[in-house]
């Protein structure tokens, strides 16, 4: 069981353009958030098929670990995932359904950070995010995606959570 929410929400209309900054954003079911690369088939990776990636995920803790153990400080936004969240064990989300607000997601695989990742940043990254780079899904149900959305595991949390303010802090098992 865990608690948490989405610290930033995060889209880049082109392959290797900087990420912009939204407060919101809309979540379509099989095609991804709309303005981004990805809905639209222009990112990086879009070439890829049989990549089920609709929406990237991080977790601001890896973000700041990158920070504190490797002295290496991106801006939120460079990791270059859609949704920094916080208090989410996101490896731990492979294969699972979860719920983002009004949206439900299914964690597809774990993503490792790449070499054009560290191209985009700097020398380090690609190391410092090993096995903790976010987790990329598929989007089930769509809906408006928000900074400051609650997030639940689907199967083990009632919805919506019972709790009264966002969580802060580390998840809790």
């Amino acid at each position: 069981m865990f608690k948490g929410e989405v610290v930033s929400v995060h889209i880049a209309q082109r392959a290797g353009m900087p990420m912009e900054s939204r407060a919101q954003v809309e979540a379509i079911a099989g095609r991804g958030l709309e303005g981004d690369r990805y809905f639209d088939g222009v990112g990086y990776w879009s070439n890829n098929s049989g990549l089920d990636r609709d929406v990237t995920l991080i977790e601001i803790e890896a973000i700041e670990a990158l920070d504190r153990e490797m002295k290496i400080r991106i801006p939120v936004g460079a990791a270059r995932r859609n949704l920094v969240t916080r208090g989410v064990p996101l490896n731990h989300l492979v294969g699972r359904e979860f719920q983002l607000g009004a949206v439900r997601l299914h964690g597809t695989r774990l993503c490792e950070p790449c070499q054009y990742l560290e191209s985009l940043t700097t020398r380090g990254v690609l190391t410092g995010l090993i096995h903790r780079a976010g987790l990329p899904a598929r989007i089930i149900a769509g809906g408006a995606i928000k900074v400051g959305d609650l997030i639940a595991d689907w199967r083990t949390e009632e919805w919506p959570p019972s709790w009264s303010t966002p969580p802060t802090g580390t998840a809790t098992f």
